[in-house]
């Protein structure tokens, strides 16, 4: 599949995602310069460290996600379990504990001198959170873009939810006591509750109910299809709050903003290459590969964003290093899209079929 026929298949605003990302920085930072009263009064809106509108908006994007997840399908994993494997290895033994290693390298030792020891705590632990979470929803879009197995990339999301309720935040608190960076770890169980469980207990609940009583095509076809709008004017306008949130602190520090992407950008190459490069080698098909790659490579941003603010606050250095994730997300992963369909070849076309051949999933 070329990339120009990727393009077209996707909606306006998955095709130009880079672009209303980028309206939504110009439109956040300006409301922090025109209407620093009406920010002032969003950011004073918290109960628990927990700012209500952002928490409100996050938790309009991740519940749609949670309802896509089939979580049934995890039952035949067992028929091909390298690509899961895989991708689980890369996401909880690899991802976060190189990130740790290449935030502790660069933001305290290689930039010390330009960001100073304060902010390379904060820069350090926002990479660390982002890290630690996964991506969820997003999968979906860069797998359709490969030809990804819709079935596998299903499951993988799954296995990653529920690992993620667990894991998420102890390997947070384990590798930040590590790099000497203290937080209360009620606050971060606290999140993991407000934007992990909930959503997903409740897209378990009503996609049963809503599946039961009114059954598959309407559940996709309509009720899906109508929460759609809501997941990405939530997105949007959560992108403008945090950007309205930290415009003083991205317009001061557009330097800081380039240096936090480096080891980003490092890391999410390297964990998609190192996904990729394992497939290929134990032979895994392309359909399961790619996506593996993609899910090792992008992150549950929105979860990331949550966390920070919960932790540290709307305006802290952990904040921007996960909206910084934000920013180099879509093109980074729409360029490991491109590789991936540029080295189909690459793989096998005799290569077993994997489990989306025999497994009935939801359409898209």
């Amino acid at each position: 599949m070329s990339d120009s026929h990727a393009r077209k298949r996707l909606s306006v605003f998955e095709r130009y995602l880079s672009l209303w990302v980028a309206l939504c920085i110009l439109i956040g930072v300006t409301l922090g310069k025109l209407g620093p009263e009406v920010v002032r009064a969003l950011s004073q809106m918290e109960v628990s460290h927990v700012n209500l509108p952002i928490a409100v908006l996050i938790w309009l994007m991740i519940y749609p996600m949670m309802l896509r997840i089939d979580f049934a399908a995890v039952r035949g994993v067992g028929r091909r379990p390298t690509g899961i494997l895989i991708v689980l290895f890369v996401n909880w033994l690899v991802k976060p504990f190189s990130m740790a290693f290449l935030g502790w390298l660069f933001f305290k030792h290689l930039f010390a001198g330009i960001i100073g020891s304060a902010l390379g705590d904060q820069y350090l632990a926002g990479t660390i959170i982002l890290a630690a979470a996964p991506c969820t929803a997003m999968v979906f879009v860069w797998s359709y873009l490969t030809d990804g197995d819709p079935a596998y990339t299903l499951v993988q999301v799954a296995l990653n939810d529920l690992i993620m309720l667990f894991a998420f935040a102890p390997i947070v608190i384990f590798l930040l006591g590590v790099s000497n960076i203290m937080v209360p770890y009620d606050v971060l169980l606290y999140s993991v509750f407000l934007y992990i469980v909930i959503p997903l207990a409740a897209g378990i609940v009503s996609r049963t109910a809503l599946l039961r009583t009114r059954g598959p095509a309407w559940f996709e076809g309509v009720f899906l299809a109508r929460l759609k709008p809501v997941t990405i004017v939530a997105l949007l306008a959560t992108l403008v709050i945090i950007f309205a949130f930290q415009g003083e602190v991205i317009l001061g520090k557009l330097s800081h903003v380039v240096l936090i992407a480096i080891p980003l950008l490092i890391q999410v190459y390297f964990n998609s290459g190192l996904a990729y490069g394992l497939a290929r080698w134990l032979q895994v098909s392309h359909s399961v590969a790619a996506p593996g790659a993609l899910i090792g490579a992008s992150n549950f941003f929105e979860l990331a964003v949550a966390t920070a603010i919960s932790l540290f606050g709307l305006t802290s250095g952990a904040t921007l290093a996960t909206v910084v994730g934000v920013l180099v997300e879509v093109p980074v992963m729409l360029s490991v899209c491109s590789f991936c369909n540029r080295t189909r070849h690459w793989f096998a076309r005799g290569a077993p079929e994997p489990i989306g051949a025999s497994m009935q999933v939801e359409g898209r």
